[in-house]
């Protein structure tokens, strides 16, 4: 079966991007294209991305959309068809998608619901050039109203699916904004909107959206557990014959060793631009020779990234002859403690604060092995990127980590099956016994050279996770 789909989100990457919603978000339409499902992606019209657009049709008007007029206009660019919903009482302002200069945007409930009200519109009524979905695909908090909008309006054949890519983030407001948001009272109880009382937009969606899917088959199952729920564990298990775990893909063809612009080319069987690029990595990052395996981070730095459990496990690891070199920014103390863990072992550990694309594909490229100490991640495509560019992950036994890397045990490198290491519990001492694995792993030539060229050749390319997409729409539609 084929048809057509509305994918609904606040980041799409090449328009807007703040962490890996954005990558998924934008990959998705292209892979579905090959299972015959035509996908259009609905964003907020943050500054300057209407002005993108070639051409830009008006295809839906509201004259009061949660406090002034919006449209949405319909167009190509960074090559999608794009739905971009113009309000700019809502959306032109500066900062982030959800953040400006003094902090969150105070209307953010409203901001997001009314994206989510013109999906609705535009999926049970259709644009008026006569586009119409088949399935309404909303991504996270931001578009976890839209099913409501579907569900407490008037009947409609559209089905809809809510992804949950990160659980953390439910887009909370107060019990106070249910009739400003144009929710029926009769909603607001435990069993619907109600959370902790307290109305949250993506319980919203995930109990009223006719299937729910997560970025990892793990994660799937650990949303069930309060250690990862975060209050909605209760709310995924009742609704667990509703729930897909579909893991991620990554782009293969921007993340290629072979054909980077940004790197020495070089392929898991010419691996001569991978000591080249090593070499390039430890100039740019200052760092002195490394004798022993070369870690590289490229992360946001938060609790749940792990980056407090670094400083403590770096002593051992740097006296056996580790390096490191670390992207990233978020959480000032954890800036501080990484910056001070750099001056106390200097020319091999070194911290460039910020975030920068080019620059880590090249530390992809350099780096032999990639850290990954998340406490949770639902998918998380750092991982993916290492094994693709042979830089072996080292990553915690959690979500999508675990699905996605073979732990070096005994029996998987006798099995020839193993491409990283992954550690449990999620700890410093569990970091710190992963990176002596590490060690010992990296001075095994043999061992090491195959942990890696395997790495290299595992697929985590879009294809698999496109055609579970197409089936579960499939599913849903029929």
């Amino acid at each position: 079966m084929t048809g057509k789909v509305l994918s609904v989100a606040s980041e799409c990457l090449g328009l807007i991007k703040t962490g890996g919603l954005a990558d998924v978000v934008a990959a998705l339409p292209a892979a579905l294209a090959g299972q015959g499902w035509a996908m259009r992606v609905m964003l907020p019209a943050y500054p300057g991305l209407a002005a993108r657009l070639d051409p830009a049709q008006e295809v839906w008007a509201a004259d009061d959309l949660f406090g002034g007029p919006g449209r949405v206009v319909a167009g190509r660019a960074a090559g999608l068809d794009l739905l971009l919903l113009e309000a700019p009482h809502l959306y032109d302002r500066p900062g982030g998608p959800y953040t400006g200069p003094a902090g969150d945007h105070a209307d953010n409930a409203e901001r997001f619901a009314a994206l989510s009200w013109a999906a609705a519109a535009l999926a049970r009524d259709g644009t008026t050039e006569g586009w119409r979905p088949d399935v309404l695909h909303a991504h996270d908090w931001q578009a976890g109203l839209a099913p409501a909008y579907l569900r407490y309006g008037p009947e409609t054949a559209v089905k809809s699916l809510v992804t949950i890519h990160n659980i953390a983030f439910q887009g909370l407001a107060p019990a106070t904004k249910m009739a400003a948001l144009r929710l029926p009272a009769e909603a607001f109880h435990p069993d619907g909107l109600e959370y902790w009382g307290q109305l949250s937009a993506l319980k919203a969606g995930l109990v009223t959206a006719d299937a729910i899917s997560t970025v990892s088959p793990t994660y799937a199952d650990e949303l069930m557990r309060p250690e990862f729920g975060m209050g909605l564990e209760g709310v995924i298990a009742r609704r667990a014959d509703a729930v897909h775990g579909i893991l991620n893909g990554v782009d293969t063809t921007l993340w290629n060793p072979e054909t980077d612009p940004d790197v020495h080319p070089y392929t898991a069987r010419k691996r001569q631009g991978k000591a080249r690029n090593r070499l390039a990595l430890i100039e740019e990052f200052g760092l002195d020779e490394v004798p022993g395996p070369l870690a590289i981070l490229v992360s946001r730095l938060t609790w749940q990234k792990g980056i407090d459990l670094i400083p403590a496990a770096l002593g051992p690891f740097v006296e056996a002859g580790g390096g490191l070199a670390v992207l990233g920014s978020g959480d000032r103390d954890l800036e501080t403690a990484l910056q001070e863990a750099a001056a106390r072992n200097p020319g091999r550990v070194s911290v460039r604060i910020g975030y920068d694309e080019a620059l880590s594909h090249r530390m992809f490229a350099g780096g032999d092995a990639v850290l990954v100490p998340s406490r949770f991640e639902p998918c998380g495509l750092t991982q993916m990127y290492g094994l693709r560019y042979g830089a072996v992950p080292v990553v915690a036994g959690t979500g999508g980590l675990a699905d996605t890397v073979i732990d070096a045990s005994p029996a998987a490198l006798v099995a020839g099956a193993a491409t990283g290491i992954v550690f449990r519990p999620v700890d410093a001492l569990g970091l710190d016994q992963a990176l002596r694995r590490l060690v010992r792993l990296h001075a095994d030539r043999r061992q090491w050279a195959a942990v890696r060229a395997r790495g290299m050749k595992a697929d985590f390319g879009w294809d698999r996770p496109a055609a579970a997409y197409a089936a579960l729409y499939a599913q849903l539609s029929s």
